[in-house]
Parts: C-alpha cells; sequence; structure tokens
C-alpha cells in the first residue's frame, strides 16, 4: 500500500459491482496520492475485480463478518500500518468524495477523535424514509442524554477517526450496526466528535437492508447496543483518554 501515511480511506463493501468503481475513481479525484483500502464482506459478485481494476488495494475476509467488521478489520490495518487519520466511505455511492477534504481537515485541526460527515447539522433538508426518520429522532433523543451533547446525524457513515480512536477501534467495535454505539463508546472515555456538513447522493444501485421488519429490529438492537455500552463504559467514564 503506497502513499502518505497520513490519511487512508476505506470502504466496507458487499456486493457493490454496480456502485464501487465509480466510488474508488471519484476517492482518487479528490485525493490522488491517498490510498484507498476496500475492505470485501465475501462478495458473491465482481466488486473484487472491479475495485481493483479502479485502483483500490483490497482485503477481501475469509468469511462474512458484517458492516461492523469490515470497519474494525480497516481501522486495525490502518493502526498497524501507522496512519494517523482514517475517513471510511460506504461503497453503495452516497457519499460524495468532495466532502472528504472537509472531513479531514476538521480532524486535523480541531483535534477531535471522531469527524462525522452529517447530511442534517445544518438542516439542508435530506430525505430519508419515514421509519429511518423516526429512528434518527429517536436517536438523537437518547443521545443527546447519553453524550451530554446533541448530534445531528448519529446513523450517518461518512466518518473520519484519528489515531487515538484507531487504537480503540482496532481493539473492540459493535459489529452489527456500529455507527450510534462506536459514538458511545468514545464517549464513554471522554473523547470528543464534531460534525462537518456533507451531501448525500442516492444509493446508486440496490437497496438498503434496514426496511420493514429489520427497521424495527434495528432500533431494538441498537438501543440495547447503547444501553450496554453505557453499563460497559460507565466504571472507566473518568478515566483520561489513553495514550498511543
Amino acid at each position: 500500500m503506497n502513499g502518505s501515511r497520513s490519511l487512508l480511506v476505506i470502504v466496507p463493501a458487499l456486493n457493490e459491482a454496480g456502485a464501487i468503481a465509480g466510488v474508488v475513481e471519484s476517492i482518487h479525484r479528490e485525493l490522488p496520492h491517498v490510498p484507498v483500502l476496500v475492505i470485501d464482506d465475501c462478495s458473491t459478485d465482481a466488486t473484487v475485480e472491479l475495485a481493483k481494476k479502479a485502483g483500490a488495494d483490497v482485503v477481501s475476509l475469509p468469511r462474512h463478518l458484517g458492516l461492523g467488521g469490515c470497519v474494525q478489520t480497516g481501522y486495525k490495518l490502518a493502526y498497524e500500518l501507522g496512519f494517523d487519520y482514517v475517513v471510511r466511505v460506504d461503497g453503495d455511492g452516497q457519499h460524495d468524495a468532495r466532502d472528504i477534504p472537509r472531513i479531514y481537515a476538521r480532524l486535523v485541526e480541531s483535534g477531535a477523535h471522531m469527524v462525522i460527515g452529517s447530511r442534517f447539522v445544518e438542516q439542508n433538508g435530506q430525505r430519508t424514509t419515514p421509519m429511518r426518520g423516526i429512528g434518527i429522532a429517536l436517536f438523537r433523543l437518547l443521545l443527546r442524554v447519553v453524550l451530554g451533547k446533541p448530534v445531528h446525524d448519529p446513523t450517518s457513515g461518512f466518518v473520519g477517526v484519528n489515531r487515538t480512536a484507531l487504537q480503540v477501534f482496532s481493539r473492540t467495535f459493535p459489529l452489527e450496526y456500529p455507527e450510534i454505539e462506536a459514538l458511545v463508546v468514545l464517549q464513554r472515555r471522554r473523547f470528543r466528535f464534531e460534525e462537518v456538513p456533507c451531501r448525500m447522493h442516492p444509493r446508486r444501485t440496490g437497496r438498503s437492508t434496514i426496511t420493514g421488519f429489520r427497521s424495527i429490529y434495528y432500533l431494538i438492537h441498537v438501543l440495547l447496543g447503547i444501553v450496554v455500552n453505557v453499563l460497559k463504559y460507565d466504571a472507566r467514564s473518568n478515566r483520561p483518554p489513553e495514550n498511543v
């Protein structure tokens, strides 16, 4: 893996053959000297081949681990390879690569451990499904209490982290629906996050897996995850952040 050891862009992907090449190419256009790592979660289509052809490095997982397993794999590799910052971009084409420099700049300039690319921080009218909208509103309310500060887009997968957060996430990371639980993990360690406004595009191919019954399962699962993480880290909440 060549390029700067300051920033790595990771792209978790499962059967994203219709979008992955465009995602990788758009990242390279915006950040031509930054390496892109696609973590393939046992895709059965041409995701791996197309990602490599577009210029990405690819790690193929030996078995299906889910989104959290993909992201943690990327974080662990980034930490072991000595990267200082990682920005995660989804493989379905919804995130705009032009916003990666904004997330990266805020990480560097603010010293925040995590920066979230938010659809809603400026209330810019981004739309979502009714069920997802209800979930986001519920999570905002609950996280406002748990985190002690508002978070506008708690389900965003467009996220940057620094090396201190990488150290934590390389050891422990929520596996199934990681975005919200990861915020709780960081906050209970007295780490700091910020949000920056970012654009969101419709999926280029396929559809979200969080529909119908799975929306209800998602809500219950994440709510339980928040409670578990609060209880798990409550005893450590007075400790200062670990040094790298």
